[in-house]
């Protein structure tokens, strides 16, 4: 973790807690002034199940879900939730009744595209978004555009993290919110707070973890 400040954040539920560290960081997209490492969340498979079967519970039974698509390096909880989802006879209109799950792959420009092959995974399928974080909203609204372009259907969004309650006109569903980090805060770079005090960034930080300067 990149400063002294870092801490867990802990909950009832086994295994299901979340890494942060208070300072100054920069993401693509903003300025934030804590870090929320889920490493270990997206590659231990235990909190990784931890995470899934909290978030299962707001779609299985009531949201058809054909599709997981998984954003930010979280394909281990994605797998974990479709076979969440199957244990509890999840409505899907697959022909074979299955939860499929994809990485979109990223264009120059950060845009989201899908190759001839995934495309039957797509179109005319119910496409729930995983991501780590929802914060600015940006990497969830370009999955939104990728699965309307290819011809699904936006099921919902779900995160470990998430600052907003929906994005785009789509629900957010997360683990963890802003009230468990009461004082989160997330600027645009050119109005962030911090730089203007003079407080230099600790670290450059995205879905991978961070870069310490």
């Amino acid at each position: 973790m990149p400063t002294e400040t870092s801490y867990k954040i802990r909950t009832k539920k086994r295994n299901v807690f979340l890494r942060v560290s208070k300072g100054h960081f920069a993401t693509n997209h903003s300025h934030i002034n804590y870090y929320i490492d889920v490493t270990t969340q997206k590659t231990r498979l235990s909190e990784a199940q931890a995470v899934a079967s909290e978030l299962v519970s707001y779609y299985s039974n009531t949201t058809i879900v054909d599709t997981v698509l998984c954003l930010d390096g979280t394909q281990v909880i994605g797998t974990c939730l479709a076979e969440e989802l199957t244990k509890g006879n999840f409505v899907s209109i697959n022909a074979h009744q299955t939860v499929y799950i994809l990485t979109p792959e990223h264009t120059t420009g950060s845009q989201l595209i899908f190759r001839e092959g995934l495309l039957s995974a797509i179109q005319g399928k119910h496409v729930l978004i995983l991501a780590a974080s929802v914060t600015t909203g940006y990497t969830a609204k370009s999955a939104i555009e990728a699965i309307q372009y290819y011809g699904g259907h936006v099921a919902g969004i779900a995160s470990i993290f998430a600052s907003v309650d929906e994005c785009m006109g789509y629900p957010v569903h997360s683990v963890f919110e802003t009230s468990d980090l009461e004082d989160y805060q997330s600027y645009p770079s050119h109005e962030c707070p911090l730089c203007r005090a003079g407080k230099k960034i600790d670290a450059l930080v995205n879905s991978f973890g961070y870069s310490k300067l």
